[in-house]
């Protein structure tokens, strides 16, 4: 029986987990289930496993379920005896969860300012307070991006590399890559992953 992914292309968590289901071999185990949720639908299914009503939820073999795209990461790498995204304790595991905390974070932000951008009257200290972290995020991504290109690839790589995989879908016209060189050359690498071509964001 495989497990089974409550799912959707649009979601930068739910690519995140997919990214690393490839990078460990098991994509293949995994079902996915097209799943719409937002903040104001309720979805009986996903609560029915997730009362946060939120995917990335993975429903096991023994029908149990897991939400958080990183809980979700972390169980898959428990699961294949290849090089982990996950490192053991110690500094690098510090490093990759501080990361995976910028990635996450930047994708939560993402996400929250583009609902902002959308309602009908958006507020302006609010944009402009998204506007300022983005600057920010991405002012520190580009001075980690010499230290990302010399860490063995794991779970930080992927949740930075889904976050801005994310900007380009969802913010076209940002033009981010201007002023950042370093994370830009860094960038493309990822890009170049077959797990991260497996994965490609499609609006449907």
């Amino acid at each position: 029986m495989a497990m089974r992914l409550h799912w959707s292309s649009r979601s930068p968590f739910v690519r995140k987990v997919m990214v690393a289901a490839h990078e460990t071999g098991l994509a293949g185990r995994i079902e996915r289930i097209p799943t719409l949720v937002a903040p104001t639908l309720r979805n009986p299914e996903v609560l029915a496993r997730n009362p946060l009503g939120k995917i990335p939820t993975l429903v096991l073999e023994d029908g149990s379920a897991l939400f958080d795209s990183g809980v979700i990461c972390e169980y898959l790498d428990g699961l294949h005896a290849g090089p982990p995204l996950f490192p053991p304790a110690g500094p690098a595991r510090i490093t990759a969860l501080r990361w995976q905390a910028l990635g996450t974070g930047y994708c939560d932000m993402l996400l929250l300012w583009r609902a902002e951008r959308a309602r009908e009257a958006p507020l302006a200290t609010m944009l402009d307070g998204f506007a300022l972290k983005h600057a920010a995020v991405l002012a520190a991504l580009e001075a980690e991006a010499p230290a990302l290109a010399a860490t063995p690839f794991g779970i930080g790589h992927v949740a930075i590399g889904c976050a801005l995989s994310y900007l380009d879908f969802r913010y076209a016209g940002a033009e981010w890559r201007a002023g950042h060189p370093a994370l830009v050359a860094w960038h493309a690498a990822f890009r170049a992953r077959p797990s991260v071509q497996a994965t490609e964001h499609v609006d449907a």
